[in-house]
């Protein structure tokens, strides 16, 4: 069984959490400092699953402000 990369698993596990609610519509994700001691990965996986859910609608990033469930986020 391959090994899943860590961007796929967070990816996946922010996914997870806006389909639960944990992570309702317009609620700011963790920062990308908070994510990465979360998953203790380095910055790249982080990003690369943020980018991930950006091109999947799930998520938006406000320069400065943050990452936001999108409002259609948990239509899924």
């Amino acid at each position: 069984m391959p090994r899943v990369s860590d961007r796929q698993r967070i990816a996946q596990d922010i996914r997870d959490k806006i389909a639960s609610g944990e992570y309702a519509p317009g609620a700011k994700l963790p920062s990308l400092r908070e994510l990465i001691a979360h998953y203790q990965v380095s910055a790249e996986p982080v990003r690369s699953a943020l980018l991930i859910l950006q091109a999947e609608g799930l998520v938006e990033g406000h320069q400065g402000k943050g990452t936001y469930v999108t409002p259609r986020g948990n239509a899924s």
